[in-house]
């Protein structure tokens, strides 16, 4: 039965069972004489095989009295030692005390535990069974000291019903499976049946604080390393939400997470997973979880996941050289595990008996339902035999949880003997032969690794799924992308996983981005722009990991994925309104579309064409088209823009141009509304007018709005005041063109599930934000003629109807013509302007040490806009053509074109407002502020300053 250390002849083995044995026998003689010579040559053996055995029982000789007694447990066999486990925690008087009881239990039965193993032989089963037994009667002992004790403090946890509620510890893994090795870790996790709070005590907490204390007390009862050693390294980062989730939880919480959340490697964890004890609420709870693990329909898709952990793993065996691992590498314990469990989540829906935690109990019934053939079971009964036999004794050695075969000659030796092998060469065979076999298994059922398919992501695919620490991070990362900023890069990955923690993503959405985040880390760009394109990219990942549809976009769609990277790469803006507006991912899938940009004039049909399939009464979803339409016209202006296909000029253009046709839209879809409900002014019925124009202002006006620009409006109408509407409710014109003022703005302005539409800014209308929202044209005219400051004249300057009537619109012209025109004192047009051009400067001029504001300082945007305003107003009187335009380049063309200007000074001005501009434009695709170095286009801007001077004087 045994094998004597003298055949096996191992040098190393007969001297660490001599070093142990003298140990011992120095405080052990009155022991050693009550033993006979069988006892005494195992004790021997056991010491030679095992350090953890002999250091336990060099510390604590009376141990070996007691396991050699004729009462004690026989470990050959399985054995339920629960009643005199519990009998001596339940005795315990502090929680110090249980501390010390729990260790020395655990210790001295995993010493009988492993001398049976080593030295007796005995089966794997048993000992597999009675280590599982062992955990779960100290976990239960544990925990239900722990519970009365923490009742003690904050009294009896109860349901809103007072129904007492306790609680309950899932097993996983091979805990769950009553097949845990000789020294694993426990994976645990907590729940209790249902919220409510605690009775008895001064002070009442509720449940969930209460399981959350009980249950760190009781991984500090298992984990907690003392002089006395731990009883189990504790493991919770199973539970729903792992590291980031509440310690507890309660039945409701676990069944919406696992039926919202849950993923397809916790379906593998919750197949094991078993209630430690008993209780009254175990079904219930089995009840609740089965249909998360188990589809009612034959499950095929889990093959699919199978795979990405299979590769997965695969790439973390190689990193970690882990060939030589019994459990990891090909071949191990792990791919024996995985075979059964693909099984069993096809068919074990549908088959109930395959809902087996066991995996040799499973292994067997497979056979029965025909999933695999007898010889693939035999030879994975074969090689699981023989390689959790291998583990448990490698583990037993030292008492550590390892899998990697072991590289010391002694640890060779003991596994040697253990196993039957004479030499350590015919073990290695052995092994070898039944992992390639069990490899040969696993590659039949998912596939051979397609490394030519595979390698593109598999790099990136070990390094996404690693948890590693930050050296091995950076370094994995500089082997593939050398002049990466790695740390920087890992810092954003990890925070960015850290995130994904605390959304509810979702099953389908972890493995969609499990598939897509390698994918990005190979498409990121090789140059330094990588951490600036990896932090935008992430910055819209994150807006849309909880709406799955879009991470399978970007996943089916390569192309599009890289466009998408492309233009984070070249532009914060876009990548910021791309996770503002992640609808607009669509737009990347064909770039012919993307970067096919309408003609100005194309906008208004486009947009009529967008609208047709919103029915005209659903105003919110009209306001929703109009607000896509705008932003997906924009992007294509952006994309264009930075891939140099559309000039500045050429793209303030196109944003004006979108701008209008979306004014005239509003006008139309508010002019809609307010006739269905008041009719509409008698004195448009039987024309295509409405009696109402818009007039831009500012950049609206100047025809230079940017991606981000408000719209400067105002309002006309030129219907009499004794005008009604022709509706049954019959309003005033006056008050039917308020309200649809009001109609227009709220249309703009209100914040929907896409955005506002427009900021419309209405204070240049007369009178300011004290005049009335719209006013008829006559007044208007007034209003310029007799109370306008100089300063709105300058903003006339820049005005032009931007949608109305075309009647309406002609009566506009010419007023602006008219008031442009009237004859001004020079020298008080020139104070006036200089004036307020300094107001503004001071309390706009954002410049400081170093830094100038690109518009507000001296020879900046505004010094032009203000130069061009001041000639126009000063000499349009004589020279009529120059308030045909409204924005400056033309206004400049204008006054070279009169000789009010040089050609130098034209040139120079132009030249330098389209630099700064440029400047400008380019800090905002970036998300930056307008300011720039204060020696960047300082010729430029002196020459501005020169010309300022000549013609406004001292600036």
């Amino acid at each position: 039965m045994q094998k004597s250390l003298s055949d096996i002849q191992n040098a190393l083995l007969i001297q660490q069972q001599t070093d142990h044995f003298n140990r011992f026998s120095e405080n052990a003689a009155e022991v050693i004489q009550a033993l006979t010579i069988e006892q005494i040559h195992l004790l021997k053996q056991a010491f030679a095989l095992s350090d953890f055995v002999a250091e336990t029982f060099i510390s604590n000789p009376e141990w070996v009295s007691e396991m050699f007694s004729p009462s004690f447990f026989d470990f050959t066999e399985q054995v339920d030692a629960s009643a005199y486990l519990l009998e001596r925690i339940s005795n315990c008087a502090s929680e110090d005390e249980l501390h010390r009881v729990l260790r020395q239990l655990r210790n001295k039965f995993l010493s009988a535990i492993a001398i049976a193993d080593l030295c007796h032989h005995c089966e794997l089963k048993t000992s597999l069974a009675n280590l599982s037994r062992l955990t779960d009667t100290l976990i239960d002992g544990a925990l239900t000291w722990l519970h009365q004790h923490c009742q003690s403090l904050w009294g009896q946890p109860q349901n809103n019903q007072g129904v007492e509620q306790t609680l309950l510890v899932y097993a996983m893994g091979k805990l769950g499976g009553k097949e845990l090795n000789f020294s694993s870790d426990i994976d645990l996790i907590f729940v209790y049946p249902e919220g409510g709070e605690t009775v008895g005590s001064r002070r009442s907490i509720d449940n969930q604080q209460y399981f959350t204390r009980l249950g760190q007390k009781l991984i500090a009862a298992l984990d907690q390393v003392t002089k006395d050693g731990f009883v189990f390294r504790v493991d919770m980062r199973l539970r729903p939400f792992g590291d980031s989730g509440p310690l507890a939880l309660s039945f409701a919480a676990m069944e919406n997470y696992y039926q919202d959340q849950g993923r397809d490697w916790e379906r593998y964890a919750m197949l094991k997973a078993r209630i430690v004890g008993d209780g009254p609420y175990h079904q219930a709870l089995s009840d609740l979880l089965k249909p998360f693990v188990y589809r009612r329909y034959i499950d095929f898709s889990v093959i699919e996941s199978f795979r990405r952990m299979k590769q997965m793993i695969a790439q973390e065996a190689r990193r970690r050289k882990l060939q030589y691992n019994i459990k990891l590498g090909a071949g191990g314990i792990r791919e024996i595990e995985f075979i059964v469990q693909v099984f069993q989540l096809i068919r074990g829906g549908r088959e109930k008996k395959l809902q087996q935690r066991n995996l040799l109990t499973a292994l067997s019934l497979l056979v029965e339902h025909d999933c695999i053939s007898v010889n693939s079971a035999e030879t994975l009964r074969s090689a699981y035999y023989f390689l959790r036999r291998s583990e448990n004794a490698i583990q037993a050695f030292t008492d550590q949880q390892t899998q990697q075969l072991p590289d010391s000659d002694l640890n060779r030796a003991r596994l040697t003997h253990v196993m039957g092998f004479a030499q350590w060469q015919d073990y290695v065979v052995a092994c070898q032969r039944h992992m390639q076999a069990v490899n040969h298994e696993f590659s039949l059922l998912v596939g051979e690794d397609n490394e030519q398919n595979t390698a593109v992501d598999a790099h990136w695919l070990t390094f996404w799924h690693a948890n590693w620490d930050t050296q091995e991070s950076i370094e994995w990362i500089l082997k593939k992308r050398s002049s990466w900023p790695a740390e920087l890069l890992n810092k954003q990955l990890r925070n960015f996983q850290a995130d994904l923690k605390k959304r509810s993503v979702g099953n389908r959405g972890r493995q969609v981005l499990d598939k897509l985040m390698p994918v990005l880390l190979e498409f990121l760009p090789e140059q330094q722009t990588a951490q600036l394109t990896l932090q935008r990219t992430l910055q819209v990942l994150t807006k849309i990991v909880t709406r799955t549809a879009y991470l399978e976009l970007l996943l089916e769609n390569p192309p599009a994925f890289k466009q998408l990277l492309n233009l984070c790469q070249s532009s914060a803006w876009i990548s910021e309104y791309l996770a503002k507006f992640p609808l607009l991912l669509d737009e990347l899938i064909d770039p012919k579309l993307l970067y096919a940009i309408p003609a100005f004039n194309d906008y208004p049909q486009l947009l009529g064409e967008s609208l047709l399939r919103i029915p005209e009464d659903d105003l919110e979803m009209q306001m929703e088209g109009l607000r896509q339409f705008k932003q997906t016209q924009q992007l294509k202006i952006a994309a264009a823009d930075i891939t140099g296909i559309l000039p500045v000029m050429k793209v303030s253009d196109h944003l004006t141009a979108l701008a209008e046709a979306i004014i005239t839209e509003v006008v139309s879809m508010a002019w809609q509304q307010m006739v269905h409900r008041y009719g509409q002014p008698n004195s448009t019925i039987g024309t295509d007018e409405k009696g109402f124009a818009v007039i831009g202002y500012g950049k609206l006006g100047g025809i230079e709005l940017g991606y981000g620009s408000d719209l400067d409006l105002v309002f006309v109408h030129n219907r009499d005041a004794s005008c009604q509407t022709s509706g049954e409710k019959s309003i005033p014109s006056k008050q039917f063109y308020l309200k649809m003022a009001q109609r227009i703005l709220h249309l703009f302005n209100t914040r929907t599930a896409n955005g506002i539409l427009y900021e419309a800014d209405m204070r240049l209308r007369p009178s300011g934000n004290s005049g009335l929202m719209v006013v008829h044209i006559d007044t208007f005219k007034h209003y310029q003629n007799t109370d306008a400051w100089t300063w709105e004249h300058q903003a006339l300057v820049r005005a032009r109807a931007v949608s109305g009537d075309k009647a309406l619109i002609e009566k506009f012209t010419e007023i602006r013509h008219q008031v442009l025109t009237e004859k001004r004192d020079a020298k008080q047009l020139q104070l006036d302007v200089t004036k307020m051009r300094e107001k503004m400067r001071q309390h706009l001029d954002t410049s400081s040490e170093g830094v100038i504001d690109i518009k507000q300082s001296v020879g900046g945007l505004a010094d032009i806009e203000f130069l061009a305003q001041y000639l126009v107003l000063n000499n349009n009187h004589e020279h009529h053509g120059l308030s045909h335009f409204s924005d400056n380049v033309r206004i400049f063309g204008g006054l070279q074109a009169e000789q009010l200007i040089t050609t130098a000074e034209q040139q120079q001005l132009v030249s330098s407002y389209c630099a700064l501009r440029d400047t400008g434009h380019a800090l905002v695709l970036q998300s930056l502020p307008a300011q720039m170095a204060e020696d960047k286009l300082l010729i430029e801007r002196q020459q501005v300053s020169d010309i300022w001077r000549k013609y406004l004087g001292q600036n």
